[in-house]
């Protein structure tokens, strides 16, 4: 993820942090910029490149989860999922 892709995040804007975050990854998924079977980064290293909190970071990652957009494997990380056919 280059840095100039990141968007600009209002924490004092109408729109939900976390919203803004899984709507960023969930776009580099549709237009393949990740691959189903792609690692997504750590919580850790996605807080610091949007920078916001990690756990603003993990709430993003679960709303991509229940959008049937990823899958986290404990242990491995979180992967982008396979399109069902």
């Amino acid at each position: 993820m280059a840095d100039s892709d990141i968007p600009v995040i209002d924490p004092n804007g109408p729109e939900l942090v976390y919203m803004v975050v899984a709507d960023h990854i969930a776009a580099q998924i549709d237009d393949g910029r990740l691959q189903p079977g792609d690692r997504i980064p750590g919580e850790l290293a996605l807080a610091g490149a949007y920078g916001i909190a990690r756990m603003t970071v993990a709430r993003a990652v679960r709303e991509l989860r229940e959008r049937g957009l990823v899958h986290t494997v404990r242990g491995k990380g979180t992967f982008v999922s396979r399109p069902e056919a």
